[in-house]
């Protein structure tokens, strides 16, 4: 008995299921974490980043869903990605989006907090370590492969820290900080030189341009957690966040070109990580000044994630994602 078209044709979209869909985790639950922030630095209710948690779970538990049946059912598929110059990088968007769940968990749940990040760690470490024992192996890699992506490996263990200090791991906390921090800095260098020197990115690689804010963005939360004080590190971490952002914004008349890929999202948890960074320092320096500034990168963060949601969902619809590349 043959399968019907339908079937067959669920199932071969199935194979293309994206692993690029987990960086939609990211960016919910960086929407989570720079509500709460928002809701701290105004002295308001918890009501918004509940709710914004309770989404974030639900659909970072559907994509986790779909790309495990991938994995049962189209594990070659599965195996393309890892070896995929590009969508290898994905893969530790995945325990990313499980260590921001342990600090949205921190107040409320902290038992349950430090389980979800010894989860997020253990698979951050993992793969971590596979991504980069794949990078400086016996493959070639062009310059055209080398994209902001690379970056997401280098921004997992940066995270690592905001939950990992006050659950009690500061010595586990400043290990990954110290890897994700000199990786950062040497994909830094690689990606600009690649930027500056080559051909320029795909067009629906573009948006991931936004991924260079992360890093330094996440990089002073953590260091606020690991010393306690904003010190010239810290100043310059955030500054470097901000030069980032203002580097990228030079770029927005092509991004309004760009068709609508799940590259996309890109945009999404760097822009909650700048929101999140602004209302640390607002808190740690006393600074009504960025206070103003994490209010309005928190607007532009809400209208950002909810076009980001209505235009995955309508491409999904359309059968426009889980297409061959």
């Amino acid at each position: 008995m043959e399968a019907s078209p339908t079937l067959t044709a669920g199932h071969s979209r199935l194979a293309h299921y994206p692993v690029a869909f987990f960086t939609l985790g990211m960016g919910m639950m960086g929407l989570t974490l720079a509500l709460r922030a928002g809701e701290g630095a105004f002295g308001l209710g918890p009501e918004a980043s509940r709710a914004a948690l309770v989404l974030s779970l639900t659909l970072l538990g559907l994509v986790a869903a779909g790309y495990l049946a991938k994995a049962l059912f189209h594990p070659a598929a599965v195996a393309a990605d890892w070896h995929h110059p590009v969508r290898i990088a994905f893969f530790p968007a995945m325990p990313i989006s499980l260590l921001l769940l342990s600090v949205a968990l921190l107040d409320e749940a902290p038992s349950l907090a430090g389980q979800v990040w010894i989860a997020g760690a253990v698979l951050q470490a993992l793969l971590a370590l596979s991504v980069i024992a794949a990078w400086i192996g016996h493959r070639p890699f062009s310059h055209a492969q080398l994209t902001p992506v690379w970056f997401i490996p280098a921004v997992g263990n940066v995270i690592v820290p905001i939950s990992g200090v006050p659950l009690g791991h500061p010595e586990i906390a400043w290990l990954f900080f110290s890897g994700g921090l000199v990786f950062w800095i040497v994909l830094l260098t690689l990606v600009m030189n690649r930027l500056m020197f080559h051909d320029p990115l795909p067009g629906r690689m573009v948006p991931t341009l936004m991924i260079l804010v992360a890093p330094p963005a996440v990089s002073f939360v953590a260091w606020l957690k690991l010393t306690g004080e904003v010190g010239a590190f810290g100043h310059i971490l955030l500054s470097i966040a901000y030069v980032f952002a203002l580097i990228v914004g030079t770029q927005l008349p092509k991004f309004a070109r760009m068709p609508f890929a799940l590259s996309w999202w890109a945009l999404s948890f760097p822009l909650a990580a700048l929101t999140i960074a602004s209302f640390a320092y607002a808190e740690a320096a006393a600074s009504a000044d960025h206070r103003m500034i994490g209010a309005g990168l928190l607007g532009l963060l809400v209208l950002v994630v909810s076009g980001l949601v209505l235009r995955t969902l309508l491409g999904i619809w359309r059968h426009e994602i889980c297409r061959p590349e």
